[in-house]
């Protein structure tokens, strides 16, 4: 049985935690209650993995916006 391979870029792995981290610090900002944060980041790594990480997979998108997600939150 061979384990499937699970093919990124740089931008999943080294820019776009980061960003979204950078992002969500930056609505901070803004007169936001805090409870919608969580919602922010999520809505923000989805974004980025589906549309500039993953343009032509949605499937791809949506799992590394998962990823992304779960580095993200606390």
């Amino acid at each position: 049985m061979d384990f499937p391979t699970i093919h990124t870029n740089i931008w999943d792995g080294l820019l776009a935690v980061p960003a979204i981290v950078l992002l969500t610090q930056c609505f901070k900002l803004l007169p936001i209650p805090r409870q919608f944060f969580p919602t922010i980041a999520s809505i923000l790594g989805f974004l980025i993995s589906i549309f500039i990480s993953h343009r032509g997979d949605l499937a791809a998108g949506i799992f590394m916006g998962l990823l992304q997600l779960e580095l993200t939150l606390p």
